[in-house]
Parts: C-alpha cells; structure tokens; sequence
C-alpha cells in the first residue's frame, strides 16, 4: 500500500477484492471519512454490512462483499463544483446517466451527488461508485 491517499488505496482494494470474487476484505487505516463514505456505498446498495475493528492500533474495516460494484475509485484531484456544475462530472466519471453515483462531501456531510442536487449543494468530489 502506497498510504499517499488512504482512501484511493481502500477503494482500490475494494475494487480489486470484488473482482477476485471474495466475500469480504479488510481495509486500514481507518479514517471518518472513509468510515462515511461506505455508509454511502451501503445505503446505495454497492457493499454489504461492514464493522470496525479496534485492533489497538487504529483499527481495521471487515467489510462483507455483494458483487454489486463493477468499478469504483477516488476522485483526484478533489475538485470543488458548483451547484449546476455537477453534470460536468457526472459525464466525466459515470458511464451512463442515472447509473452510479458521485460521492461528494458537502457542508451538509458526506452524500451522493444525486442527493446534494437535490438539497442544492456544492461540494467537492470524494469518489465514484458504479
């Protein structure tokens, strides 16, 4: 692991664990960023049930793989856009419109794209799930 971006390298390893077909992986370090934006990933449907483990040394992520993420990764740099910008981004890093989400953080917390729209928000890209 390169620990430059932790979390590029837990969505790198996620994206790599789903395609050897393994039920889960385990992810560190453990960052609230992260922890939020598997909350995302979970609530949109992309992951399984996930738990921290506090191993004594900033703990680890068990997370239960469903076969449901074809691609995934972090957005880099982290752009700020407006909010009538994010279609921009959409055609950027979805491959079709209303497949995938953007996960943007916000002053609202951390959401998909698709709800910071609605609550008309900007932000700054986090990542991508699809």
């Amino acid at each position: 692991m390169s620990m430059q971006d932790p979390i590029a390298d837990a969505l790198s390893h996620i994206y790599n664990s789903e395609r050897a077909n393994k039920s889960e992986c385990y992810l560190k370090p453990v960052s609230k960023v992260l922890k939020e934006i598997l909350r995302v990933m979970k609530e949109e449907g992309y992951i399984g049930d996930y738990e921290f483990i506090d191993d004594g040394k900033g703990g680890k992520i068990k997370l239960t793989l469903i076969g449901k993420i074809n691609r995934c990764g972090a957005i880099k740099p982290r752009f700020n856009y407006k909010k009538d910008e994010i279609e921009k981004y959409e055609k950027r890093f979805l491959p079709a419109k209303d497949f995938g989400v953007i996960i943007v953080t916000t002053p609202k917390g951390i959401m998909t794209h698709i709800q910071a729209k609605n609550k008309n928000l900007g932000g700054r890209l986090l990542a991508y799930v699809y």
